[in-house]
C-alpha cells in the first residue's frame, strides 16, 4: 500500500475510529447537500433493508452511485448500503428481520441482501491496509470519512441517510456539478492500489466528464499505463465493454490513445471515426425498438484489423464464445449487405445470418460509408433505412425437408444425407424461398435419381 495520507490529519492516527472533535475532524464532512425524496429510498423492499440494519441503533446510509446517479437524476440500477457494523453482525441482523443474506464478499466485508427480486449489497465501513494493485487487504473502521478515503473518486465517495442528508468529505458534490472526475486524493496512489481504476477514470469521464479531464489524473494515467498488462483479462473486458456504451465512446477512446492508454490493452483499435459515427446512428440518427447501444458492435468498429486480430482481441478480453464468434463475424462479414446488394442477396443474408447479424451488418457498412461521405444523397440514406426495416420484419423461413425425407428415398444414414440435403437447400434459397416441400422432394429425387444413373 502506497504511503498516501489524503492531508496530513490522518497522520500517526489509528484506523479502527476517530474521535468527535468538536466540529473539526476528519468525519465532519467538507459540505452537506440534500437529496429530495426519491420512490427508490422509500420503498418497501429498501425499508425493510434499513429497518433491519438500524433496529438495534446503527448509522445506516445509502452510499456511492445510487447516490451519485440520483443527484444526477438518472435511473437507479444498484442500491449500495453502509454502516459501521461488522459482516457478521449484519448477517445477525438481517435474519432477524426474515431477510435473506449471501455472503457475496464477506472476507472484504460484504454481504447481499435479497428482498422478494430486489437485491442490495451492504458493506461494512473499512479502510485498506494492503494493496498490491489488484486486491485490499482491508479493516474495519466507524469513521465514514476514512471510509470515503479509499473510495477512487469524489464523486462516488458521496454518502446519504435515509432523510436525504449527503455528506460529502472531499467536494464530490461540487465535481459533480462541474463534471470533474477527480481521483480522492492523490491521482497516482490511488491507481496504484487499484490498476483497474486508470480504465475507470476514463469509463467515468465518458459518463459524467465534461472537458478538460482532470490534468493530474491524465498524468497519473500516461505513467501507469504500462501497468494495465498486469490486470486480468475479464477485468479489462468490464470496464471496456462499459466504456463503448458511454454517450460518446469515441472521445473517450481517442483520449485514451493521446495518453497512450489504448496501446496496452487494445493495440488493435483504429481511426475513432466510424465509432463515432455508428454511435450516433444507434442513438440520435434512428428511433427503433429493435435498436440499442451496442458494446460488441461498436467494439467491431473501433478495430482496425482482420479475423486472427479479432480473435487475439477476443482472447485477450476473455470475451465469451458467442461474442468471440459474433466480432470475428463483424470484422468479415461472410456475406455483403449493403443497399447495393439485390433484394434476394439480402434475404439469403437474412435467412443464413439472421436480423440481428444483417442489422449489425447494415449499421457497420453505413458508418463506414458516412465516415466517407458525411451527407448521402436522400435516396442512400432511405436505402440503408429500407435495409433495416428488411431486418425488422424478417420472418423465418423454414427449409421443407428433413433427414429423414431423404433416408426415406432410400438413402443411408450417413454424410450423403446432409450433402443431398444442402444440394436442394441451395436449389431452394437460388429460387428466393418460393419452392414447396412437394417441389423440393421432387427436386431430392431428381438429385438421386441422376446420382444413381451417373
Amino acid at each position: 500500500m502506497t504511503n498516501d495520507p489524503l492531508d496530513d490529519r490522518h497522520k500517526g492516527r489509528t484506523f479502527a475510529h476517530d474521535d468527535d472533535d468538536g466540529g473539526t475532524g476528519p468525519d465532519h464532512p467538507d459540505g452537506v447537500g440534500t437529496l429530495p425524496p426519491q420512490p427508490w429510498m422509500k420503498a418497501p423492499d429498501t425499508r425493510a433493508v434499513l429497518d433491519a440494519l438500524s433496529a438495534q441503533g446503527a448509522e445506516v446510509r445509502f452510499i456511492g452511485g445510487c447516490v451519485r446517479d440520483a443527484l444526477l437524476k438518472r435511473p437507479i440500477r444498484d442500491i449500495d448500503i453502509a454502516l459501521a457494523e461488522p459482516p457478521e453482525k449484519v448477517v445477525e441482523l438481517l435474519r432477524a428481520a426474515g431477510i435473506k443474506t449471501v455472503p457475496t464478499g464477506i472476507d472484504h466485508g460484504t454481504i447481499t441482501a435479497v428482498v422478494g427480486k430486489k437485491s442490495f449489497e451492504i458493506t461494512t465501513l473499512r479502510v485498506d491496509v494492503e494493496t498490491d494493485g489488484r486486491w485490499a487487504k482491508v479493516a474495519y473502521t466507524d469513521s465514514w470519512s476514512l471510509d470515503a478515503a479509499r473510495r477512487d473518486f469524489t464523486i462516488n465517495a458521496l454518502s446519504c441517510t435515509r432523510d436525504g442528508s449527503v455528506y460529502d468529505y472531499f467536494n464530490g458534490l461540487q465535481d459533480l456539478s462541474n463534471g470533474l472526475i477527480q481521483f480522492v486524493g492523490r491521482a497516482r496512489d490511488r491507481i496504484l492500489e487499484d490498476k483497474l481504476r486508470l480504465l475507470r477514470f476514463f469509463r467515468f469521464y465518458g459518463y459524467f466528464g465534461h472537458p478538460p479531464p482532470d490534468p493530474q489524473a491524465l498524468d497519473a494515467c500516461r505513467e501507469l499505463a504500462p501497468e494495465l498488462r498486469s490486470l486480468s483479462g475479464e477485468r479489462v473486458r468490464v470496464e471496456m465493454l462499459r466504456t463503448l456504451l458511454a454517450p460518446d465512446p469515441a472521445g473517450v477512446f481517442l483520449l485514451m490513445r493521446s495518453y497512450g492508454v489504448l496501446e496496452h490493452i487494445l493495440p488493435e483499435a483504429g481511426d475513432v471515426s466510424q465509432l463515432r459515427t455508428i454511435s450516433w446512428l444507434e442513438t440520435r440518427a434512428i428511433r427503433r425498438e429493435t435498436l440499442a447501444p451496442d458494446p460488441v458492435r461498436r467494439l467491431a468498429a473501433l478495430l482496425e484489423t482482420d479475423i486472427s486480430g479479432a480473435e487475439a482481441v477476443a482472447q485477450r478480453l476473455k470475451l465469451s464464445n458467442a461474442e468471440k464468434d459474433r466480432l470475428i463475424a463483424l470484422v468479415d462479414p461472410p456475406y455483403p449487405v449493403n443497399p447495393d446488394e439485390d433484394k434476394h442477396a439480402i434475404r439469403k443474408a437474412l435467412h443464413r445470418l439472421g436480423p440481428d447479424r444483417v442489422r449489425d451488418f447494415a449499421l457497420l457498412n453505413w458508418a463506414s460509408e458516412l465516415t466517407v461521405t458525411a451527407r448521402l444523397p436522400h435516396e442512400q440514406t432511405q436505402a440503408w433505412i429500407d435495409l433495416l426495416d428488411a431486418a425488422d420484419t424478417w420472418k423465418p423461413l423454414a427449409f421443407p425437408l428433413r433427414g429423414r425425407d431423404v433416408m426415406d428415398m432410400g438413402i443411408a444414414h450417413g454424410p450423403r444425407v446432409g450433402d443431398l440435403l444442402d444440394l436442394v437447400e441451395a436449389w431452394w434459397e437460388e429460387g428466393d424461398y418460393r419452392a414447396n416441400r412437394e417441389q423440393c422432394l421432387e427436386r431430392l429425387e431428381n438429385l438421386i435419381t441422376a446420382n444413381a444413373s451417373g
